[in-house]
């Protein structure tokens, strides 16, 4: 029996104009991103609808957008029953995954999705840090490279993307000295990354109690179907768990990879990607060759699925 997983992207997947399509064409759009911008108390519209990149960039916006059309995305293909089996997020993108799940309402998400951008630009600003991708280097020599360059400045793995891609974050100088030490140990690919902090490290320490405190302001129900959260990447239910792992996601790396393994060994062969960019597609190809991977982040996308 075919089993479905709803997967749903991070903050990075974004681009200049989305959701404009999905907004002009349903009523379901329109609803959200209207309840969105009286929630949020700006015009999330606009940002997500307009040309300016940099602006969309921002953490305190990104957030809220990419999640807000994940959502959507969701809506519409359980409008049209397909229903999925199993969801996961990666990231951010967990947080439209408990939507989906039924742990936690829209409204609530939203709130907290928009403290948590706000929170974790917050901790950029007070711990200077960067992230970069290591393409080629399986997982454990990533993590012998950090441990070696910590003295530099404090340097973890974020994201365990896939077994050779994986993201790294810290102190500056740490990530740097970790770069320079992943191309001579033979990667592929090191790039550093254009974001606005250290995401996923002890540097985003700040914004833990802030998060924490409106996580236990909001109502969370044991889920309709289960969830793949970040932080342990095994199936839960229990809207207590899944409430204090949010807590635990923002400092700790997204098991992203193991995630994927959890949901093939559940059964699933089909994984839509709902929400902007093709980030998680090419991530679970690359660890699952067999199974049929789908992205939905545009109307044409949407129409033709």
């Amino acid at each position: 029996m075919t089993k479905t997983a709803f997967i749903f992207p991070g903050q990075g997947s974004q681009f200049a104009g989305m959701g404009r399509d999905f907004y002009e064409r349903y009523d379901t759009a329109r609803r959200y991103y209207d309840t969105a911008c009286d929630i949020l108390g700006f015009d999330i519209k606009s940002i997500s609808f307009g040309s300016d990149e940099d602006l969309l960039k921002d953490t305190r916006y990104t957030q809220p957008a990419v999640f807000i059309l994940s959502v959507i995305i969701s809506e519409l293909l359980k409008e049209k029953n397909i229903i999925p089996d199993i969801t996961a997020g990666h990231s951010l993108g967990e947080y439209a995954a408990l939507v989906t799940a039924g742990v936690i309402n829209f409204r609530d998400a939203l709130s907290i999705v928009k403290l948590r951008g706000e929170e974790m630009q917050k901790a950029s600003e007070i711990n200077c840090g960067t992230m970069a991708a290591i393409l080629g280097l399986d997982c454990d020599r990533v993590e012998v490279i950090c441990n070696r360059n910590d003295a530099a400045g404090p340097v973890q793995v974020a994201n365990y993307n896939s077994p050779l891609q994986t993201v790294i974050s810290g102190v500056i100088d740490g990530v740097r000295s970790a770069m320079i030490d992943a191309k001579e140990a033979g990667a592929k690919i090191v790039k550093e990354l254009s974001v606005s902090g250290a995401f996923h490290s002890h540097l985003m320490n700040p914004a833990v109690e802030p998060l924490k405190a409106e996580l236990t302001k909001r109502d969370f129900r044991d889920a309709v179907i289960p969830v793949i959260p970040n932080v342990t990447a095994e199936p839960e239910i229990s809207g207590e768990q899944l409430r204090s792992l949010l807590v635990k996601q923002v400092t700790s790396p997204v098991r992203w990879s193991d995630s994927v393994e959890t949901m093939k060994a559940y059964g699933v062969t089909r994984f839509i990607e709902a929400g902007p960019g093709k980030v998680l597609k090419g991530l679970v190809r690359s660890m699952n060759k067999e199974a049929i991977i789908q992205s939905i982040g545009t109307v044409d996308e949407f129409e033709e699925f």
